[in-house]
């Protein structure tokens, strides 16, 4: 995919992936994880999720990886936080206490670049690639996480009533990216109210995948 399409959708702040509060599945199932406080947890194109918010303060220092530039400032300005920002290489550093955002092509960065992460919350990275891209971004993210336990929430969908994103993943597909590396545990699979865009109905798919070897 384009990367222009994700930074023209938040330039003209067509963000509709956007929620209003803390995803529900993370809110319900983070717990599955069993983290100690204090966790570092790895969050795929963040973008200026509330999930981050939620989680700082429950106790987690997080990594957040995102295309845009432009969500990464709104994030800090609504968390009311002054980041530090640095370069590395092709990547934008924004930090700040318990919180560092790596801003440009996740694929660019590097295990030495992200650090120790405990765990993945996948809300919004998995479903907002099409198919085959899918396969190099779970590679990527098993490597420079040392296939960290996720908590992966994902949509399924009649994929020919709308191209996407988000796009649809089968239980089948998460099992060919990951059932490698993980015990994979479906711990709720839910129809979302109205559906997808008001219009098609879809089912959010909260998994838990915990290492069976690294």
């Amino acid at each position: 995919m384009d990367p222009n399409y994700w930074l023209q959708r938040w330039k003209q702040n067509e963000i509709g992936f956007h929620e209003s509060e803390a995803n529900p599945l993370l809110v319900k199932h983070f717990k599955a994880l069993s983290l100690a406080k204090n966790s570092r947890i790895f969050v795929p194109l963040c973008g200026k999720t509330l999930d981050i918010g939620w989680l700082l303060t429950n106790g987690y220092r997080i990594a957040g990886a995102e295309l845009s530039e432009q969500a990464i400032a709104e994030l800090f300005m609504e968390l009311a936080v002054e980041p530090k920002i640095s370069v590395i290489g092709e990547i934008k550093h924004y930090s700040a206490k318990n919180l560092d955002i790596f801003v440009g092509d996740i694929f660019n960065i590097s295990i030495e670049m992200l650090g120790s992460i405990n765990a993945v919350y996948d809300r919004a990275a998995l479903v907002a690639l099409p198919k085959e891209m899918r396969k190099q971004y779970t590679a990527h993210l098993l490597r420079i996480t040392n296939k960290a336990p996720q908590l992966l929430i994902s949509f399924e969908y009649d994929q020919k009533l709308m191209e996407g994103p988000p796009f649809s993943v089968s239980n089948k597909e998460v099992s060919q990216h990951y059932g490698g590396s993980y015990d994979l545990t479906l711990i709720e699979s839910a129809d979302i109210p109205g559906g997808l865009k008001g219009i098609y109905a879809v089912k959010a798919n909260a998994r838990l995948l915990k290492n069976d070897k690294k």
